[in-house]
């Protein structure tokens, strides 16, 4: 059905589709060579234009031969251009052969530098004061783990960003061999298995790394929520999947390429190693790709294959001879699969080598010139040799071999390679470095990509492009009576140890300056080390023994067959295939008018008779049966309207029971975190994430407020508690409620079923006191914290919010603003430091009317919190001239998550300041084991506690003032368009009560004056029952 996957890779350029930009340079002329690099070339050499004179070693032309010269090279280069303009085709041939020669095919990832620029970066974050005590963490995919040049650059990059203070957290699709070197530097591998994809909590880390196509299925997991803000950097270094692309445009199959697009969507950077592969998967391209030039696949591929393989063994095999002079020729990789004018353009420069060292008949070694281009199956070769004839070259001496055939072999048998191609690539040649870590000595023009990496006479021999005369004398100094020079192999031996670690460092400076774009760094977290102060020289092959390098074919970086490409085909191709025929078995039966008048008419009919059958038995005694059948009936009607009265199995479970705890959740992704039984409940934030099969409670519908994104992203899971509160009659009727959020869950730190049976015995056993429990301690360590001493309960809330929680009055100001204190009057609620824990996550258990309590003084202190936001953002001019009504200044964090969610993390440990000064006694339990353990001894509190400030008389107060004032339209704030407080639940007073009780003795003389006159129209008029039948 498919065709075979194993094909030799297709580095043909594809049609560029999408955002990909490609631009031809609109400087064609020839660079000038370069005076900036050391120039270490034997002094004849230099210079870009041929010294005029005779006699001179090297020179092609001398003046007594210029004619004769000009006059072969004219008929050879003619020649040349017959041949190529047949094989290019017609269209192209009234474009000049400058024109192309000057022309460069780029992957335009400008845009994407300018998308990356906008994020913020380190710098600012760097003048900030921050109290930072944890390493950033990553998490690391690996879809592939065998070792293969991918995983050599993965493994260097990874090893060095470790060393500018990244914490990785390494997880595999499979195992494989390279286990034990990643275990150096990231501890234990954790395998993926596909029940394990939705298990973890990818929120706790600051970005992910994934690596290959293989890795496809975690990434799935990741495209829902909350996990779809976490940046992805996903690095592909295969073509598998470009091969099959024009297959799926070939066979219709855009369900496939929509599925991978959406894909590729989800990755805030997808990253490429060279800038070939971007163009072959153009067709997913969103704006995201990104290449940061740097492999070592070619110098693996030249090592792997000289193990194997000796140069005068395949010399041999060809009938070359042991002493012959091989010279290869090679050109841009972007045109690999046929015979452009890149090669008409080397034919001009190369003709005059050819014709002086082609044409030797003498008893020294024969020179042969291998063309390595297009196809072997092409009939390029017969060309060349029409060419060499027409010339008058030796037989054998020029040669073509396709980019299909064993180009790892021509490099290993070659004595000299050209590198002949005009084209300014982007990046460095990848075939121009597999021959230097052959150790072939190598000629190139001088192009701004090769100038940048190498140093001319010392690691390639560089001529000015477009020249003869400069290409003959770098002729003339690689080979001396008719063998390479020591000039030649000094220059072979100097290039193949750069090849060796070339781009190594650049590849990890890139990547570390690629996350310091694409990372948020919450204001818990160290920054990282400087990008430049990785001073990396070398690839990692110390950790990669010779002996688990395997062959690599041509240089792919493919080292096996994508199982995850081929088995999506399959299952959505099958797909596709069942809902054709469906498709097409559908269309054979269109009805016509004359069908649709028919079944009008039969609906019709059948709508009198069930109206007429209904009519009759209602008048008709019947036997209403036993109990056990009725009560069967009900419940099967209860279970076929689930949504309409939220009530299943759970429900009646949770009958009787004193406790509920709500685990609040917000989105598809959170599904597996969530417990099941009668002690849980769910409680979604959003209404396109809320479980269907089960009663979850959907807080969107019980708190209008969070339909407005804004409210409900600042706001987090005390918005739910909010919800719930509201009208909390309807919803829990227990003596004790409690909360947990779904991270308990993800970061191992929910109720165990032992922890759980504790608890409820316990608050069944307890009837007198107030107390809270709760089982997620509030921890900013982390186990990586750099210092010794254990922080306090406001040290831990200044670094879990940008350090603005008590050292820039954010709590103190709401706080102040909340109950009208005076500015030289004490407003920040003082905590002990006695090392005892406090409570995270919103997880905790209290009694009910408590929780009423807390969410009172929640409500006025988030609302306060809002006002003093509004007002800072008014005063610095920051509001927003479409929607002033909401702040756009956030004082609690640094990072763009963290200000997306700005009151989340303060709103999280309020509860400990409320429970601590309204002197309720604080316990912990050990989510493992059940253990109790009370924190904060009451007794030890006095003289620290507020208690006037969290009286519930006091409270309630307020609360009752505040609800007058929403009563009256008046919100007290000034020039606030929206107040936050008469949205966050209730509004209920004195005055609220009065109303209610009118309207109620309004309604109930309605109902009565409406029942009066019904009666007196019966009287007047009589009752007459209507026929069965009519209408």
């Amino acid at each position: 059905m498919f065709p075979p996957a194993d094909d030799p890779p297709d580095l043909g350029v594809q049609p560029n589709r999408g955002p990909l930009p490609v631009r031809r340079n609109p400087n064609s002329n020839p660079h000038a060579h370069s005076s900036q690099l050391r120039d270490l070339r034997p002094q004849g050499i230099r210079g870009g234009r041929g010294h005029r004179g005779g006699g001179r070693r090297g020179s092609f032309c001398s003046m007594r031969r210029s004619l004769a010269c000009v006059v072969v090279i004219s008929a050879f280069f003619i020649v040349v251009m017959m041949v190529m303009q047949y094989k290019i085709g017609k269209s192209e041939q009234g474009s000049s052969l400058e024109d192309f020669a000057g022309m460069i095919l780029q992957f335009g990832q400008a845009s994407s530098f300018e998308r990356l620029g906008e994020r913020e970066g380190l710098d600012h974050l760097r003048s900030d004061i921050r109290i930072g005590v944890r390493k950033p963490t990553l998490a690391l995919i690996l879809g592939n783990m065998k070792h293969s040049p991918p995983l050599l650059m993965l493994f260097t990059v990874i090893k060095n960003l470790q060393g500018l203070g990244y914490l990785f957290k390494i997880y595999a699709v499979d195992d494989d061999n390279s286990r034990s070197i990643w275990e150096q530097i990231g501890g234990k591998v954790s395998i993926l298995s596909p029940e394990l994809y939705s298990r973890i909590d990818w929120t706790v880390f600051e970005g992910i790394i994934v690596d290959s196509v293989e890795a496809k299925e975690p990434i799935s997991s990741l495209m829902q929520e909350p996990f779809c803000s976490i940046p992805l950097i996903w690095i592909i270094s295969e073509d598998t999947l470009a091969k099959r692309l024009p297959f799926y445009e070939k066979m219709g199959w855009e369900h496939l390429v929509s599925y991978w697009r959406s894909a590729f969507s989800r990755a805030d950077v997808v990253v490429f190693p060279d800038f070939s592969l971007p163009m072959l998967y153009s067709v997913l391209d969103t704006g995201n790709f990104f290449v940061i030039p740097a492999s070592p696949i070619e110098v693996w591929a030249a090592k792997s294959y000289a193990k194997t393989h000796s140069k005068y063994q395949l010399r041999g095999d060809l009938g070359l001879n042991r002493d012959d002079m091989l010279v290869l020729v090679v050109g841009s990789s972007f045109f690999y699969s046929e015979l452009s004018w890149d090669y008409a353009v080397a034919m001009n420069e190369i003709g005059p080598v050819l014709i002086k060292y082609a044409r030797r008949n003498d008893a020294g070694p024969l020179f042969r010139f291998v063309f390595l281009c297009g196809n072997s199956t092409d009939g390029y070769n017969g060309h060349l040799k029409e060419v060499a004839s027409h010339l008058k070259l030796l037989p054998g001496s020029v040669r073509h071999y396709g980019m299909n055939s064993d180009v790892n072999g021509l490099m290993l048998m070659a004595d000299i390679v050209v590198y002949a191609s005009s084209q300014a690539e982007q990046g460095f040649p990848p075939l121009l470095t597999r021959a230097m870590s052959f150790g072939i000595p190598v000629i190139a023009p001088d192009l701004p990509d090769i100038r940048k990496h190498v140093v001319d006479g010392v690691h390639v021999v560089t001529f000015p492009k477009r020249n003869s005369n400069a290409l003959m004398r770098a002729f003339s100094l690689l080979i001396s009576n008719g063998k390479l020079s020591k000039f030649a192999k000094a220059v072979a031996f100097s290039g193949k140890q750069l090849a060796k670690n070339m781009l190594a460092s650049e590849c990890v400076n890139s990547y570390a300056k690629l996350l310091k774009n694409v990372l948020s760094f919450p204001s818990d977290v160290l920054l990282p080390g400087h990008f430049s102060q990785s001073q990396i020289d070398d690839w990692e092959w110390k950790s990669f023994r010779a002996a688990d390098m395997p062959h690599i074919e041509s240089g792919s970086a493919s080292m096996k067959i994508s199982s995850v490409v081929h088995v999506l085909e399959e299952n959505l191709s099958n797909q596709l295939g069942s809902e054709n025929i469906s498709n097409s078995e559908t269309d054979n039966d269109v009805l016509t008018q004359l069908d649709w008048d028919d079944l009008r008419e039969i609906e019709r009919i059948e709508e009198i008779e069930r109206l007429e059958m209904e009519e009759i038995e209602d008048r008709m005694e019947s036997d209403p049966g036993i109990w056990d059948e009725l009560h069967q009936n009900v419940r099967k009607a209860e279970r076929a309207h689930f949504e309409a009265n939220e009530r299943d199995e759970g429900e009646l479970e949770r009958t009787g029971q004193p406790l509920c705890i709500y685990e609040i959740y917000n989105g598809v992704g959170a599904w597996p975190f969530l417990h099941h039984g009668s002690m849980y409940r769910g409680l979604s934030l959003t209404k396109s994430g809320r479980r269907l099969t089960s009663d979850d409670v959907d807080a969107v519908d019980r708190l209008p407020l969070l339909n407005d994104t804004y409210y409900r992203d600042i706001l987090c899971d005390i918005g739910g508690m909010f919800s719930i509160a509201s009208r909390v009659d309807k919803i829990h009727r227990r003596p004790w409620i409690g909360f947990q959020s779904w991270h308990a869950a993800g970061r191992k730190v929910s109720l165990s079923s032992s922890a759980e049976k504790v608890l409820e015995e316990t608050i069944q056993g307890r009837t007198k006191g107030d107390v809270l429990y709760f089982w997620a301690q509030l921890d900013v360590d982390d186990g990586h914290t750099q210092e010794n001493h254990i922080p306090t309960f406001w040290s831990m809330c200044d670094i879990l919010n940008g350090g603005n929680c008590r050292f820039q009055t954010a709590f103190e100001d709401a706080f102040r603003q909340m109950y009208g204190l005076p500015s030289y009057k004490e407003a920040l609620p003082p905590m002990p430091e006695d090392g005892g824990y406090w409570s995270a996550l919103h997880s905790w258990v209290m009694p009910t009317p408590s929780f009423l309590e807390f969410i009172m003084f929640s409500r006025m202190f988030a609302d306060s919190l809002d006002a003093l936001h509004m007002n800072s953002s008014q005063s610095m001019n920051l509001s927003l001239a479409t929607n002033s009504s909401q702040p756009t200044l956030c004082l609690l964090g640094s990072s763009k998550l963290e200000k997306k969610h700005c009151y989340c993390r303060v709103l999280e440990v309020l509860v400990n300041v409320w429970a601590y000064h309204s002197a309720r006694q604080m316990v912990y339990i050990n989510p493992y084991s059940g253990k109790l353990e009370e924190q904060h001894p009451v007794e030890e509190r006095r003289g620290f506690m507020w208690a006037k400030y969290f009286n519930n008389t006091m409270l309630k107060s307020m609360d009752e003032d505040l609800a007058e004032a929403a009563d009256d339209d008046d919100d007290g704030h000034g020039d606030r368009r929206r107040w936050l407080w008469p949205l966050t639940g209730e509004v209920l007073w004195q005055g609220i009560y009065e109303k209610e009780r009118e309207e109620r003795y309004r309604l109930k003389m309605d109902k009565k004056r409406k029942a009066k006159e019904k009666l007196v129209e019966r009287q007047k008029k009589g009752y007459k029952q209507k026929a069965i039948g009519s209408r």
